[in-house]
């Protein structure tokens, strides 16, 4: 997910967030809920349109890198139509808690279909991965809807949060 990567939104999202803990803290429960249905929305889309048009290709899992939050993500490599290799990790992955115990050892070397943007290749996800994909993608919708719902009928003064 990759939409705010743009670091021009990072400082005034920051700054807004920050104003709005101690001005309302209920400006924080909008923010987190507009930026998680805009970030499941935009990338919804990346996938639909790169299973329409994206390129299939075969690549390999060399290894896993773990994230912040210890989550295993896979390291693929693969090559375009044009030849170009590509070393990155997908795009769009989505990791489970099982993935901090798991080794994933039985995975590593392994061929794994993937499908990339013919304009840029580092953009791809893991073809197998679809389903799980847009499981989680709703869930990051439907909770980021929640979120702007409570905040919503907040402010409007129908229903009372006290923080």
């Amino acid at each position: 997910m990759k939409l705010l990567n743009n670091k021009k939104y990072e400082i005034p999202i920051l700054i807004f967030f920050i104003f709005g803990m101690f001005y309302k803290p209920l400006i924080c429960v909008l923010i987190l809920g507009f930026l998680a249905t805009i970030i499941g929305i935009d990338t919804w889309f990346f996938i639909i349109n790169i299973q329409k048009k994206g390129i299939e290709s075969v690549g390999r899992i060399l290894y896993y890198e773990s994230d912040e939050d210890s989550h295993k993500v896979p390291i693929i490599e693969f090559k375009t139509k044009n030849g170009h290799q590509i070393k990155e990790k997908p795009y769009y992955y989505a990791s489970t808690d099982l993935s901090i115990i798991r080794t994933y050892k039985e995975k590593l070397n392994k061929s794994v279909s993937v499908l990339y943007d013919k304009n840029k290749p580092e953009k791809f996800v893991i073809l197998n991965e679809k389903g799980f994909n847009y499981f989680s993608l709703i869930f990051v919708i439907l909770v980021g809807i929640v979120f702007l719902t409570i905040g919503t009928l907040s402010l409007l003064n129908i229903i009372q949060i006290d923080f």
